[in-house]
């Protein structure tokens, strides 16, 4: 009777009460189970440290390189770790001319209109095909997943772009890549796990198609989408070579593609810039600062959507 009295409730009464030496021996248990020693905690903070200084340090040269003078730029062989003394003169160079600024208004405006006819095209396009008994939709999504494991090469890309008659024209930067596949796959897998019962609902309400997607798919799927927007953004700020392939009026450029001919070939830094002594020995600044103006936008924009990141891809990825 007392050992009923003292028996923990919701235990059985045949129950051994909990030991700890009737644990499985250490040697015995998974070794996921297992308490990380100090030497393996240790081990993985030196493994972290590694990794992050292999990302910050040469972000750091560059910046570093951007705003230390020209002189011992030159005596360090064309790199700065530390500036002697801090400068914006590399930045004042490139910033006031003209090919860098129109050059980077022209990028914003490529990726800024670019990403939203992208999440326009990619957002129909996966909700029609997330639809059930859509006619032809299983044709389509068959033709899209082709042009997936076979994209077209650059010959017949440019063979299109110059039948549409879209060399030296602002389309040609981003109608050929209007729909990324991936992208497509993962705002479609996002859809089809919205509940059927909300579909059902609006379509008792009286809801079309549109409607439906307007007021309760898309307030429902603000991390995809933010997410796809991010991947497009990224996608059409960095791209340089639909730039050489397609403009042949420089005067067009986006900023990669401008970027890449300073960064590769050193094109109208030197010349440029000659009157200036120590500028003219040390182009690598003027380099550096413009890979620095062209990879500040993105730093800005991700933190905000870094919070839609792992949520969007892996729900749209895991439903689809």
């Amino acid at each position: 009777m007392s050992d009923l009295l003292d028996r923990k409730p919701g235990t059985r009464p045949d129950a051994k009460p909990y030991r700890r030496k009737d644990r499985a021996p250490r040697g015995d248990r998974p070794a996921w189970k297992e308490e990380p020693r100090a030497a393996t905690r240790a081990g993985k903070a030196v493994v972290m440290v590694l990794a992050v200084a292999l990302v910050l340090v040469p972000f750091w040269v560059v910046i570093a390189t951007s705003l230390a003078p020209g002189r011992q730029i030159v005596d360090n062989g064309g790199w700065a770790f530390w500036p002697e003394t801090w400068t914006f003169d590399a930045y004042e160079k490139v910033l006031s001319n003209e090919v860098t600024t129109r050059a980077l208004l022209v990028s914003v405006g490529v990726a800024v209109f670019g990403t939203f006819l992208s999440l326009v095209c990619t957002v129909l396009l996966a909700y029609a095909l997330a639809r059930p008994r859509v006619v032809g939709g299983k044709p389509v999504m068959l033709l899209v997943l082709f042009t997936f494991l076979f994209p077209p090469g650059i010959i017949p890309t440019y063979l299109v772009v110059h039948g549409l008659g879209m060399i030296d024209t602002y389309w040609a930067l981003f109608v050929p890549v209007l729909v990324n596949v991936f992208n497509l796959v993962v705002v479609r897998g996002f859809f089809q796990g919205i509940p059927e019962e909300l579909y059902e609902a609006a379509r008792l309400d009286g809801a079309g198609e549109l409607r439906t997607l307007f007021t309760i798919v898309l307030p429902l799927s603000k991390a995809v989408i933010a997410v796809v927007g991010l991947f497009y953004a990224v996608g059409y700020w960095n791209d340089f070579f639909r730039g050489v392939m397609f403009l042949n009026d420089t005067s067009m450029y986006p900023l990669q593609t401008v970027l890449r001919g300073y960064v590769s070939q050193g094109e109208g830094l030197t010349s440029e810039f000659s009157a200036e002594g120590t500028l003219a020995q040390a182009p690598q600044a003027m380099k550096m600062a413009v890979v620095v103006i062209a990879t500040i936008p993105i730093l800005c924009v991700y933190p905000f959507i870094q919070r839609y990141f792992t949520k969007g891809v892996l729900t749209g990825a895991i439903k689809s």
